[in-house]
């Protein structure tokens, strides 16, 4: 295995992770350059948690605690052998918003007994679900989105499955590279992708190594599946239903919205992806059981949202006092009908891989 480009000399490397350390915010308005990026900048701490009343994507979301340098693994793909058929199928796992951080999300999945130690499926008829939001903050979302791909492969021919849902970030880098800075109607002015993708931790590195089978990937990604009673979803929102009183209906929408390649319709699903913390307060549980009364499922899963946001715990700023958010493991809340999975990889939190059931 070896590092990205520009990352210095050839290394052996294994599951280790290095050492979490949380700068202080960077606020940063200058000229793009990857070590001072607009999706490094940050809120002051004293900022309200939730969005302001009018928050469309031409502001920037959620802050992004800068981690210094990453180690870049590149796995190299490998012939599989397919394993005899099962019985039925095996243990269902479920991972958070991964955002390039492609070191933390080999070592979990190392942890979990997903993949070996030189990345391959060894998880027999195991599913594994990602919920989304592969690229941006992060420093290699090609090289995370190129793993899932390779690994969906992998676990198919083991008997097992591997598969992704479409998170508000797949569509952001999406329309960054269909429409660039063609103006949408924002419904706050003037917009761009290119500009919201800016602003919320896009990364040349991966618009630079972006193909087009990775496009058509993300371009075919549901928005929602249910599985084993859980109904699983990138965002805490309830705008699905917009889409569709039924799973088929919204994944179908949805890829009709890109097929069409329109930017103000794609910019308007993007929008409404955008939108977070619909399950977190007074009425999320009635949030929650309206997708659940829809769509099916006793239990929500989501992404989106980090732990640390929902819990109202961001961390300090010179980041002494825990070394970053103290998440272990998934959020349950909304009167148990809700499973948060977003650890907060990008503020030196915890990149999840839970298996389902989740206990309560």
């Amino acid at each position: 295995m070896t590092q990205g480009a520009g990352q210095g000399p050839e290394v052996e490397r294994t599951a280790t992770l290095r050492d979490f350390r949380v700068p202080a915010y960077v606020h940063e308005t200058g000229p793009y350059d990857h070590s001072a990026h607009p999706g490094n900048a940050a809120p002051p701490l004293d900022a309200p948690l939730d969005p302001p009343d009018g928050y469309t994507p031409t502001q920037r979301d959620l802050p992004v605690i800068n981690r210094g340098d990453t180690l870049q693994v590149t796995v190299d793909p490998a012939p599989v052998q397919a394993a005899p058929a099962a019985t039925g199928p095996g243990p269902l796992f479920v991972v958070g918003d991964v955002h390039g951080y492609l070191d933390e999300l080999i070592a979990a999945l190392q942890e979990k007994g997903l993949i070996d130690a030189a990345g391959r499926w060894c998880a027999g008829t195991a599913r594994l679900w990602f919920l989304g939001d592969f690229t941006d903050r992060g420093p290699d979302g090609i090289g995370v989105i190129d793993l899932v791909m390779r690994l969906s492969a992998e676990a198919a021919a083991a008997g097992g499955y591997c598969k992704a849902l479409m998170g508000n970030h797949e569509l952001l880098l999406l329309g960054a590279k269909r429409f660039g800075d063609t103006p949408v109607n924002s419904g706050a002015g003037t917009a761009t992708f290119q500009a919201a993708w800016l602003l919320n931790g896009g990364q040349k590195y991966d618009m630079d190594r972006l193909q087009d089978h990775h496009l058509q990937w993300m371009a075919r990604l549901d928005a929602m599946e249910a599985v084993d009673g859980h109904l699983l979803v990138h965002s805490d929102t309830t705008a699905y239903l917009d889409y569709g009183d039924s799973i088929e209906a919204v994944n179908d929408t949805v890829r009709e919205t890109i097929t069409r390649n329109d930017a103000d319709e794609v910019w308007d699903l993007f929008r409404k992806f955008t939108k977070r913390f619909s399950f977190r307060d007074e009425g999320g549980a009635d949030a929650v059981r309206s997708l659940l009364d829809t769509y099916g499922g006793t239990r929500i899963v989501h992404g989106h949202s980090p732990i640390p946001y929902l819990l109202g715990d961001v961390g300090s700023e010179d980041g002494e006092d825990s070394g970053g958010p103290r998440v272990e493991g998934p959020h349950l809340y909304a009167e148990g009908l809700a499973i948060a999975m977003d650890g907060g990889v990008t503020m030196a939190g915890k990149l999840l891989v839970q298996q389902l059931p989740l206990d309560s």
